[in-house]
């Protein structure tokens, strides 16, 4: 069994409304909403995950 590890961005603010990543997952990444550290979290397949990530940083370049 995998003891997920999260962390939350650099760039979060002190308010704790941030969404917490758990990258040591194998095959996946898990996410949860750092005021519900107890509730539930979503895995996503490493696939879609280094997707979505590209297409954030594809969009950010597109904006500037």
């Amino acid at each position: 069994m995998t003891t997920f590890r999260y962390y939350k961005s650099s760039y979060s603010g002190s308010q704790g409304e941030c969404v917490e990543v758990a990258r040591n997952v194998p095959q996946a990444t898990a996410l949860r909403d750092s005021k519900d550290p107890a509730g539930p979290c979503l895995i996503v397949g490493a696939g879609a995950w280094a997707s979505f990530m590209e297409t954030l940083r594809t969009d950010d370049s597109a904006a500037r």
